[in-house]
């Protein structure tokens, strides 16, 4: 029995020992065998192995004469790469075309320029009808967003009518506001980027905007103008010529007596001549002006003249040494202009101009006082894009004109419920310019103050003259490698063509896109054939045709 015991004890397996898995039936593999691969790199480990080239092996194999001549080719095929890349540079700067160095130029350069003359008819602060400094402080706004570089206001100081003893440049007249009124003007409009020019025509009044000989017996005159109280000024000289010279004095003295230093901030000057002056007399302001210049700010000297001679005007406007020139010369077109008249007033006044800046406006009156209603927005699109300076004046830019006697200067209709005019019920605005129109001509102005500003062509591109088939006109403004801008202006009453008449301007200007259209119906961005485009009655476009090598 015991013997039995013992055999089923050796039977049977320790649980240690039993396997995990029971072999599968067929399976060559015993229970518990594992089977390992053993590596070919192992099992070679008497094989020799490749431990790569010594260095002195390395050197012997690159002295070959194969590596050495590979090395030379590859050395100069670097080099001739290297330096046909030079000389391919130097190639491309020296066939690229030069680009045309800028002219320098200053603030008025860049923009038109807003006129309040009269300030009593521009805005009252107190809501009345006689506009003040204030007032025209407070429609800063208004004036900033039309995109203009500065504002001239008329003659601020205190004078009589044809009474020389009884003008005085260092004091502002009393209606129009006080010292500080005007400081305060100045530091807004300077906040705004508005420059501010007074205009210093002395007896502005008057019939002789200057003093003659007669003014030297005005003792009490005289007195004003002592220097220091030390006995009279350069103006005794001056006036003693018959040339009016207080403020051959009084310029460079505005700064320690006028308003407290006014001259200091930053106002230019602007004179009016009637009759015109020794252009030599008018060389010396020029000269004090520049001097008064202060904080390298370049001060504006514009002279303003009431000749009517168009020949006169052009002879002033080659003479004078002013920076602007501002006269009535575009009163000669009339109201209804052909394309034939407006070619040759403003080629002629170009010419005239030479190295000189011009300044294009209407004169004393408003351009709705001068011109067909219709044609507003055509002499605002002409102006803009003309060389030289526009000068607007108050209300322009929504068609006001004077009353039928153009004696009294009309008031600028506000709304004071809005920054901007008045709708057109004002009697002084023209009767067929209602407030969408208004709406449109002042969009126009901001858009063309704004292009100006920003395309070289339209600051101080070149003009090209050209004459359409249709005795409309239309000028090409270009300068270098900018875009181009190519301006039509029809101020016939029927369509007209815009095909070019010379044969050589009809191949290179044949298409343009839309740029700006005083015809609301025009779409801008649109691109035009020249040879297929028919303008509007009155309408001035504006296209811009891409620079072309």
């Amino acid at each position: 029995m015991e013997a039995d015991m013992k055999d089923v004890e050796l039977n049977e397996l320790e649980p240690e020992k039993q396997p995990m898995t029971p072999a599968s039936p067929g399976s060559p593999e015993k229970n518990g065998a594992v089977k390992v691969k053993v590596a070919e790199d192992e099992e070679d480990e008497g094989a020799p192995k490749f431990t790569g080239l010594s260095k002195e092996e390395l050197l012997r194999a690159a002295g070959t004469p194969g590596w050495v001549r590979a090395r030379w080719a590859l050395l100069i095929l670097f080099w001739l790469g290297w330096l046909g890349m030079l000389a391919g540079a130097v190639l491309i700067i020296v066939q690229a075309p030069r680009c045309r160095p800028l002219p320098p130029q200053t603030w008025w350069h860049k923009g038109g320029l807003y006129r309040i003359q009269p300030v009593k008819a521009f805005r009252d602060s107190k809501g009345g009808n006689a506009g003040d400094l204030a007032g025209v402080k407070e429609k800063l706004d208004y004036v900033a967003a039309l995109g203009v570089q500065g504002l001239v206001l008329a003659p601020l100081h205190d004078t009589k009518r044809d009474s020389p003893e009884d003008t005085d440049l260092q004091k502002l007249h009393p209606e129009l506001g006080s010292n500080e009124t005007l400081a305060q003007l100045l530091e807004a409009a300077k906040k705004k980027g508005l420059k501010v020019i007074l205009d210093l025509t002395p007896n502005y009044q008057g019939q002789q905007r200057w003093f003659g000989p007669g003014v030297a017996n005005s003792t009490r005159f005289h007195k004003q103008f002592k220097v220091g109280g030390q006995g009279p000024g350069p103006v005794e000289a001056a006036v003693s010529q018959g040339l009016f010279g207080p403020l051959g004095w009084g310029m460079g003295e505005l700064g320690g007596t006028w308003g407290g230093g006014f001259w200091g901030m930053g106002p230019c000057i602007s004179f009016l001549f009637s009759p015109p002056q020794d252009p030599q007399f008018v060389a010396d302001l020029h000269n004090i002006t520049q001097e008064a210049s202060a904080n390298g700010n370049a001060r504006v000297f514009v002279v303003g003249i009431e000749e009517k001679d168009p020949g006169r005007i052009l002879v002033w406007l080659n003479e004078t040494s002013a920076d602007l020139l501002v006269s009535p010369y575009l009163e000669e077109l009339g109201p209804e202009p052909t394309g034939e008249k407006l070619a040759e007033t403003v080629s002629n006044y170009i010419k005239a101009a030479g190295a000189a800046w011009p300044a294009w406006s209407g004169g004393s009156w408003h351009l709705a006082d001068l011109l067909a209603e219709r044609l507003l927005p055509l002499y605002h699109l002409l102006l803009f894009t003309l060389p030289g300076t526009p000068l607007l004046r108050y209300g322009d830019e929504i068609g006001l004109r004077h009353f039928a006697n153009k004696v009294d200067p009309p008031q600028m209709p506000w709304d004071d419920r809005a920054p901007g005019p008045a709708p057109s019920s004002a009697p002084t605005l023209a009767p067929s310019l209602n407030s969408t129109v208004q709406e449109q001509m002042l969009q126009l102005l901001r858009e063309l103050s704004e292009l100006r500003g920003k395309e070289r062509s339209l600051l101080h591109g070149d003009l090209d003259s050209v004459l359409l088939t249709s005795g409309a006109w239309g000028y090409l403004r270009r300068w270098d490698q900018s875009a181009r801008f190519l301006v039509l202006l029809n101020p016939g009453e029927a369509r007209a063509s815009a095909t070019p008449r010379d044969p050589l301007q009809l191949q290179l200007l044949t298409a343009g896109t839309v740029e700006l259209s005083t015809c609301p119906q025009r779409p801008r961005g649109d691109q035009l054939s020249l040879s297929e485009l028919m303008l509007a009655p009155g309408e001035g476009l504006l296209l811009r045709i891409p620079y072309q090598a």
